[in-house]
């Protein structure tokens, strides 16, 4: 184990270290860039492709993969060496990507925080839907909750900032702006995004196959919901 403790070091744009005795982290620089979030989708996928004895999990971040393992079956020098391969090796991540599309309510009750982004950005919330189902958005993580996307990078107009009191309990298909992210809680949750809108869509699904509807590197676009289309009413 020594060995691979002392191979801890900036590699090119890249490092690898050991997170704990079960884990092999792949870091990037820590910033929101979807070629820093390209690289590291494909490197997860690369290593999952391998199915790798002993690992447990392989979970892709913003600007990391991290993958876990079992101590007792797995090597972490070969974990350590799977992710030098997967990072080295040259991969097409686009072709797995997908581009979903999600109707939204915007405003009203359904987005009780629109006005005040608009207020913000100083437009009006016509123009703060605009933007906000202008921009194609990547999927850069899944966390939180089960299914919750983490997407971007917003309009930095209409970037803005968490509440500074989140509140207790955030319904389910509600979709907010916190800075450069914007997302779909999956469930009902606590939460301090700035909510603007809400979607029919179930986002996540237990009974589904796969359960979530986004992945990362997957692509999201937003769009206004048609007159008498669904309303989100029913979901918890």
């Amino acid at each position: 184990m020594g060995t691979v403790t002392d191979r801890a070091r900036p590699a090119r744009d890249w490092r690898i270290r050991l997170t704990g005795d079960a884990a092999v982290t792949l870091e990037f620089a820590p910033r929101i860039d979807p070629g820093i979030n390209a690289r590291v989708v494909a490197a997860a996928a690369r290593v999952t492709a391998g199915r790798h004895r002993g690992v447990r999990d392989v979970v892709p971040g913003y600007h990391a993969v991290t993958v876990y393992f079992d101590p007792l079956r797995a090597d972490a020098g070969r974990v350590w060496t799977a992710l030098e391969e997967a990072v080295t090796t040259p991969a097409v991540e686009a072709d797995a990507s997908r581009e979903v599309v999600i109707p939204v309510r915007y405003g009203g009750g359904e987005g009780p925080d629109l006005e005040e982004v608009a207020a913000f950005a100083g437009c009006s919330a016509a123009e703060v839907i605009r933007r906000h189902t202008a921009t194609t958005y990547r999927v850069y993580m899944v966390g939180y909750l089960h299914g919750f996307a983490y997407l971007g990078i917003v309009d930095p107009r209409i970037a803005m900032p968490r509440r500074e009191t989140p509140r207790l309990v955030v319904p389910a298909g509600s979709v907010g702006i916190a800075g450069r992210q914007t997302g779909v809680y999956p469930t009902a949750a606590p939460g301090g995004w700035r909510l603007i809108g809400r979607t029919a869509v179930r986002v996540f699904d237990a009974l589904r196959h796969p359960p979530g509807l986004f992945g990362p590197g997957d692509r999201v676009r937003f769009e206004p919901a048609p007159p008498g289309a669904p309303t989100a009413g029913g979901m918890t």
